[in-house]
C-alpha cells in the first residue's frame, strides 16, 4: 500500500495532467507538422459535394451559423468563435481544433449548429462535412454584443477590422507567382488550433499549417482586437519546389475607380474602392513613399526595392462620405492594413499587383514582399510582423501625407497649353505641413525617368481645403511608362512622403474604358 503522501502526489500529478498536455502544445508542434509534409508529395484537400460547391451567393448565404452555438459561449471569456461552412467559393473543409485545460482535441462538425432556408439542401449535408473556417468574435462596441473582428475562410485568406469597421480588405499567409503568366499558386491553411483564452485575456493565440504544391508552412498568430486590430505574426515556410516570385505578409483589397481615374458610364458614385493607394517605409533610406493604385487596362506590376523595410501597407485615405456617397459599402468606413516587419528581413522588393476589374466585386489590388534571394526546393525561410487593421494610428509615419491625386489633359482651359501633355495635382496636408503660415516657402522637388519631362511644377497653399497642392505639367517622352517622383521641401528638409506615379494613358481614361 502506498502512503498517505505518494497517494496524494498521484491525485496531484492526474489532477494536473490534462493542463501539462496544453501547455505542451506549442508552436513547435506545428514547425515539425509544416517540416514533415514538405518532405512528401503534394496532396490537395479533398473538396466538398459537388452540390455545395454550385451554391450560389445569395443560396451559400442563407446558410447562417447560430449565434448560441459558438464555440466558448457561455463562458467567461470575452472571445467566442462562429463556424464558417463549406460552399460555393469556400470549397475544402479544414481541420479546427481546441486547445484548453483538457488538453487538444477537434472541433467536430454538427449541422445543428447552422441555419438551412433550404430543407431538401439540409437533408444532404454529410454529418462529417467539416468547416471551412472561422470568424472571432470579441465585444468591441459594447459589452453584450460580440462583434466580428477576424474570419479566416479561403486558402490562406483573412480579413480583419478595427473598431467601427466594415469589412473589405483581406490579408494572406502567402502568395505563390501572384501576377506571373506561369498562374498564381494558392497555397492553403488545413489545419487550426486555437487557444481557449483565460477571462482576463485581451488577445488569443492561435496557431495554422499551411499546405501548398511548392510551400508548407507553420504560423503563430497572437491576435488582439481594438480600435486597430493587431496580429503578431511569425510564419516558418519550407519549400518543396523553387519558387519564382514568393510573396510574404500580401495583402488583397479592390479598387474599381477613383478621384485619379474616369469615372466609369452610368456610375453615380463618386468613388469605389476598399484601398486608394500602397505606403511603404523603407528602413535603408528612411523614405516614407506613397504610390496611388489604379484599375489598369492590362496587368500591371510595379517593383519598389527596399533595404531593411519597415513596413508597408495598402492603405484607405479618403475618410469621407461624400467621398464615395455609398451608404450601404460604406467605403469610407473600410480599413487600411499595415504590416510592419519585426526583425531585418535584408534585401528585398515590395511587390504592387493591379488586375483590370469591370465592377467593385473583384479584389484586383495586391501588395506583398519579395526577399532578394532566390528560393529553391529544400529551403526554409522564417520572419515576423506586426499586421495591423483600422483607420487612423497605424502608422508612426511623421511626414506629410498625399490626400488626393488628381489627373487631366494638359492641353486645355485650366490644365495648360502643351499638346500631348498631362496636369496632375497632388494635394498634401499634416505632419510638419500643419504649423506652416501659408506664405511659408515652400517648395516642390518634382523628377521623372527618361521617358517623362517634367515641364512645369509649382507647389501653392490651398485654403478651402487646408492643403499645400503641388501641380504638375508633365509630357511623356515614349510608349513606354513615365515614371514620377515628387515631394514637398523647406529650407532643403523634405516635409512631405515621397508621391510616386506611373503616367500611362490608362491612368487616365482605363477605368471608363474598362465600364464598356
Amino acid at each position: 500500500m502506498l502512503p498517505i503522501f505518494a497517494l496524494l502526489l498521484v491525485l496531484v500529478v492526474s489532477l494536473l495532467s490534462p493542463l501539462v498536455d496544453a501547455a505542451a502544445f506549442e508552436f513547435a508542434a506545428v514547425v515539425e507538422k509544416a517540416r514533415t509534409l514538405a518532405a512528401e508529395s503534394y496532396k490537395a484537400p479533398t473538396p466538398v459535394p459537388e452540390f455545395l460547391r454550385e451554391l450560389d451567393y445569395d443560396d451559400y448565404r442563407n446558410i447562417r451559423f447560430k449565434p448560441d452555438a459558438s464555440l466558448w459561449r457561455g463562458s467567461e471569456s470575452g472571445f467566442e468563435v462562429m463556424l464558417v461552412a463549406p460552399g460555393s467559393f469556400y470549397k475544402r473543409a479544414v481541420k479546427i481544433n481546441e486547445i484548453d485545460a483538457d488538453g487538444v482535441r477537434p472541433v467536430e462538425f454538427d449541422k445543428s449548429k447552422f441555419d438551412f432556408s433550404n430543407d431538401s439542401l439540409a437533408r444532404q449535408i454529410p454529418a462529417d462535412l467539416g468547416y471551412a473556417g472561422f470568424k472571432l468574435t470579441y465585444p468591441l462596441e459594447a459589452p453584450e454584443v460580440q462583434n466580428q473582428f477576424m474570419v479566416f475562410a479561403g486558402a490562406s485568406y483573412f480579413r480583419g477590422v478595427g473598431q467601427g469597421d466594415h469589412f473589405g480588405i483581406s490579408a494572406r499567409g502567402l502568395a505563390v507567382n501572384t501576377g506571373l503568366r506561369s498562374g498564381e499558386e494558392f497555397p492553403a491553411f488545413v489545419e487550426f488550433w486555437l487557444e481557449r483564452p483565460s477571462p482576463d485575456q485581451d488577445s488569443i493565440v492561435m496557431y495554422a499549417l499551411l499546405d501548398g504544391p511548392s510551400v508548407t508552412g507553420a504560423y503563430r498568430f497572437v491576435i488582439s482586437p481594438g480600435k486597430l486590430t493587431e496580429a503578431d505574426v511569425t510564419a516558418q515556410l519550407f519549400f518543396r519546389k523553387d519558387i519564382e516570385l514568393l510573396g510574404l505578409a500580401p495583402l488583397t483589397s479592390m479598387f474599381y475607380y477613383g478621384e485619379n481615374t474616369a469615372r466609369p458610364v452610368g456610375e453615380w458614385r463618386p468613388q469605389v474602392h476598399d484601398s486608394d493607394g500602397l505606403l511603404i517605409h523603407n528602413g535603408g533610406s528612411g523614405e516614407w513613399l506613397w504610390r496611388p493604385v489604379i484599375n489598369p487596362e492590362s496587368l500591371r506590376m510595379s517593383y519598389f526595392q527596399t533595404s531593411n523595410v519597415q513596413g508597408f501597407g495598402l492603405m484607405q485615405r479618403d475618410r469621407n462620405f461624400h467621398q464615395f456617397e455609398d451608404a450601404e459599402a460604406r467605403y469610407d468606413n473600410r480599413p487600411s492594413a499595415w504590416v510592419e516587419t519585426v526583425g531585418d528581413w535584408g534585401k528585398g522588393e515590395v511587390v504592387l499587383v493591379e488586375i483590370p476589374t469591370r465592377d467593385e466585386s473583384n479584389d484586383n489590388i495586391v501588395a506583398f514582399w519579395r526577399p532578394e534571394e532566390d528560393l529553391k526546393a529544400g529551403q526554409a525561410m522564417s520572419r515576423q510582423y506586426r499586421l495591423s487593421f483600422g483607420r487612423e494610428g497605424l502608422t508612426d509615419q511623421p511626414s506629410a501625407r498625399a490626400t488626393g491625386t488628381f489627373v487631366g489633359h494638359g492641353n486645355r482651359l485650366g490644365g495648360g497649353a502643351e499638346e500631348g501633355a498631362y496636369r496632375l495635382i497632388v494635394d498634401f496636408k499634416g505632419g510638419p505641413l500643419s504649423g506652416l503660415n501659408s506664405s511659408a516657402a515652400v517648395v516642390s522637388n518634382a523628377t521623372g525617368n527618361e521617358q517623362v519631362d517634367v515641364l512645369e511644377q509649382y507647389v501653392e497653399y490651398v485654403e478651402p481645403k487646408n492643403v499645400w497642392r503641388l501641380s504638375l505639367l508633365v509630357r511623356p517622352e515614349s510608349e513606354a511608362p513615365g515614371i514620377l517622383r515628387a515631394f514637398l521641401e523647406a529650407n532643403g528638409k523634405a516635409l512631405t512622403e515621397t508621391w510616386t506615379y506611373e503616367l500611362s494613358p490608362d491612368r487616365i481614361s482605363g477605368a471608363a474604358k474598362n465600364s464598356r
